[in-house]
Order: structure tokens, then C-alpha cells, then sequence
């Protein structure tokens, strides 16, 4: 399916779509639209991550322990909770979890919820964003499990018996590789839905009922983001997990 360019694209794409095109072709990639490299969902991606940082940063520079802002007061709901719910499912050690899950479901929510704002897109029903965000999830757990194990890591792949570690490492990774997949295509498959289901209301009554469904897709994508974050909470146990 074909997208309109949209402003934000256009505008990345007049800036840097030149370099990044010759960049492209030099290691034998070729875009459809050369000088136009930069497609919708990725520009809202940079677009989502811009957000963030600038929201960080104004909520880094109006930090008061005396007289906390509305702002700094919701980080810090989002901060406890999330330091509360990994304890619960971890156990131990958890704080240090806490900057990558909370910078994983901002940026998942963003961008399941921007979509709504006009001349932009929800970029979070493009399989390549869900597939990179479950690959930062995969990544990370593994490289918090090697680092909590070292080498014996492996040996949590191969099950207690070693007469059949060989038949239970092959197993093990294709489940660990399967929930890549699963964390992606959940994710996309959702927020497609979601749109779609907008749509149709839109088309059928475009007075006051598609408020209330795009509220729907609001709490949707906050539900997404939460589940997302929670099952990277669940390999995160997994992969600390001495129980092997």
C-alpha cells in the first residue's frame, strides 16, 4: 500500500535523503525514489524520539525535590511503577532496568498514539518499527543475561539433562527467536486493527462518534506499550533467572 510523503518526511528527506541516498547505493541498496530514501514510518520514528528527548530534557532542567512539577510528578509515577512491577517480577537488582524499559514504552506509546495528531502517522503498523523495537528487546535481555551468567549463559539454553542438550539449545533458541516474531507482530497487528476500526467509523460517522474511538486507540496504545514493556520485564527474568 502506497502513503502520501508527509511533511515531516518531505522535510528529512530534503535535508539528508541525498547523503543518505548515496550512502544507501553504496552498500547496494538502491530506494524507490532516489533524493527520497527516508520512508513515512521512519521519519515518524525520529520524529517520536525528538519528542522524548526534548521532554526529557525540559523535565531534566525543571527537576524540584521541593516543588515537583505536573510533569516531573507523572515521570516519577511512571518511574515507580516500573521499578515496582520489574522488582515484583525480577526480584533483584532491578533499578538499573529501569531507563531502557521506561524509554522503550514512552517510544512504543508515542508511536502507537501519534497517528491521531493530523498529517501524521502511526508508524507502530509498519512491520519494520515493531520488528526493531522487539530486536532492542531480544538484544537486551540476552546481553543482561550474558552479563549476569558469563559464559554459562549458554548452558540455561541446553536444560538439565545433558544427554539431550543438543535437541534442547536448538529448541530453546527457535522459542527465544520466536518471540521477536511474537512481540512484533502483536504489536503491528494491533495497532492496524485499531486503525482500521477508525476508519470505517470515521467513514460511516464523521460527527463525534470517531472521538470516541480514537480515545479507544489512546488507551489501546497504552495497553500495547504496558504489554510490550511487561513481557521484556518476563525475559529479563528469565534471563537472570539461577533456577535453570
Amino acid at each position: 500500500m502506497e502513503h502520501q510523503e508527509l511533511w515531516f518526511t518531505a522535510l528529512l528527506n530534503n535535508v539528508f535523503g541525498g547523503p543518505a541516498t548515496a550512502l544507501l547505493e553504496a552498500v547496494g541498496i538502491h530506494p524507490e525514489v532516489p533524493g527520497h530514501p527516508i520512508p513515512n514510518y521512519l521519519a515518524m520514528e525520529i520524529f517520536v524520539a525528538l519528542i522524548i528527548m526534548v521532554v526529557l530534557l525540559g523535565v531534566r532542567r525543571g527537576i524540584s525535590v521541593d516543588r515537583p512539577g505536573k510533569l516531573q510528578q507523572v515521570f516519577e509515577l511512571l518511574i515507580d511503577g516500573i521499578d515496582g512491577q520489574i522488582e515484583d517480577i525480577v526480584g533483584h537488582r532491578t533499578s538499573r532496568f529501569v531507563p531502557i524499559l521506561l524509554t522503550l514504552g514512552l517510544f512504543i506509546f508515542l508511536c502507537n498514539v501519534i497517528g491521531i495528531i493530523p498529517t501524521l502517522e502511526t508508524p507502530t503498523d509498519q512491520i519494520p518499527v515493531t520488528l526493531g523495537c522487539a530486536m532492542v528487546a531480544f538484544i537486551y535481555y540476552n546481553y543482561v543475561g550474558a552479563q549476569h551468567h558469563g559464559f554459562a549463559y549458554v548452558k540455561t539454553f541446553m536444560g538439565p539433562v545433558m544427554a539431550i542438550a543438543p535437541l534442547m539449545f536448538v529448541i530453546e533458541l527457535v522459542s527465544h527467536l520466536a518471540r521477536i516474531l511474537s512481540l512484533a507482530v502483536r504489536l503491528m497487528a494491533n495497532m492496524i486493527a485499531g486503525h482500521n476500526i477508525s476508519l470505517i467509523f470515521i467513514a460511516l460517522v464523521p460527527v463525534a462518534v470517531p472521538v470516541v474511538f480514537e480515545g479507544l486507540h489512546i488507551f489501546v496504545g497504552g495497553l500495547q506499550a504496558f504489554i510490550f514493556v511487561l513481557l521484556t520485564m518476563v525475559y529479563l527474568a528469565g534471563a537472570v533467572a539461577e533456577e535453570h
